[in-house]
């Protein structure tokens, strides 16, 4: 179902409707001190040819996840619009002062652009991006591709992701096109049920959505880019936009795991630095323990041992080593227990 457009002041200097490819900018007007008639800039590009789905794909999302925005932007640059059959929107950071500035976060608003989301075309400009995307970009699509990594504070295993949808029918659909993804691993992720997530926002816009989680750690994975590459262009002859001799042999299987809600996350609950027990990828059971948070600075006080709320296996580590309470220092993947 598409969203009502809301009046906004943004702009885009892109016709969505003219074949061939464009680069340009979504703009919206923003005054801060240093620019009385500004605008900040969110590069986008449209490449379209013949009749196909409309796809687009974002990166930049967070400011400090890389190998979605580098993926994004070689197309821009390298597709050749003759190969295609339809229609792609490509956002390559989307979040683009967070991207800037190569931080989770909007340095001009403090918010995460991906709990903004509908957004709200009079609120900060983060929630601006987001109004944007969800009143005047979704409702051109048919499916959405939006490429995560793990940030500067969690490593995780290079992953496709299913957003969960309510409708049984879009929830096949997506995870068929999260396993044509080709990813080492496919798992669920439903972020708690926080429905302000821009992949939640394409589900309940009926968009078929593929999700990732490229590695992390604040870097650009080798192993974690070259998996995306592939797996943006399996996507795409998935869906009929490339053709099939563009696909790559998956590096996953049919597994499907999922978070299991909040027993996935293991918090930190004091003031310390943390000593992980696992690495990525080894079985772990609930009850288990998981590691422990030392205060360096205290050595009077003993360590608080941290242990699993799940079975499963390791999906995710905090990548620093200080932590603070409530910090997310684990991350368990259990077998996927809803319907395929």
């Amino acid at each position: 179902m598409s969203r009502v457009p809301r009046p906004s002041t943004a702009f885009t200097t892109v016709d969505f409707d003219r074949s061939g490819k464009q680069s340009g900018f979504v703009m919206i007007p923003h005054s801060p001190h240093d620019d009385a008639w500004g605008v900040t800039r969110i590069p986008i590009a449209v490449i379209k040819n013949g009749e196909g789905p409309t796809v687009i794909m974002e990166g930049g999302n967070h400011g400090d996840e890389y190998e979605g925005p580098i993926t994004i932007a070689e197309l821009i640059r390298d597709l050749d619009p003759g190969r295609i059959q339809g229609r792609l929107i490509l956002m390559p950071s989307n979040n683009v002062h967070a991207a800037i500035a190569g931080q989770r976060t909007s340095p001009v608003d403090g918010l995460n652009f991906n709990r903004t989301f509908p957004g709200d075309p009079r609120g900060t400009i983060t929630q601006q991006i987001s109004a944007f995307v969800s009143d005047r970009i979704f409702p051109l699509g048919d499916a959405f591709l939006d490429l995560h990594s793990g940030g500067s504070s969690l490593d995780i295993i290079p992953s496709a992701i299913v957003e969960p949808s309510q409708d049984a029918a879009l929830h096949k659909k997506n995870i068929a096109a999260v396993q044509a993804f080709g990813a080492p691993m496919t798992v669920v992720i439903a972020n708690m049920g926080d429905p302000r997530t821009a992949t939640a926002e394409a589900v309940a816009q009926g968009l078929i959505t593929v999700g990732t989680e490229m590695a992390g750690g604040g870097t650009v994975s080798i192993d974690a880019l070259r998996i995306c590459r592939k797996g943006v262009r399996n996507v795409l002859v998935h869906l009929g936009v490339l053709p099939p001799e563009d696909a790559s042999p998956s590096e996953g299987d049919a597994t499907v795991l999922e978070l299991p809600g909040a027993n996935a996350y293991v918090f930190a609950g004091m003031d310390g630095v943390f000593e992980p027990f696992h690495k990525n990828g080894e079985k772990v059971s609930a009850g288990q323990p998981a590691g422990r948070v030392h205060c360096l600075w205290d050595p009077s006080r003993p360590p608080e041992t941290l242990h699993y709320q799940a079975d499963g296996i390791l999906y995710g580590r905090r990548q620093p080593g200080r932590v603070r309470p409530g910090n997310c220092c684990l991350v368990v993947a259990s077998l996927y227990a809803g319907t395929l």
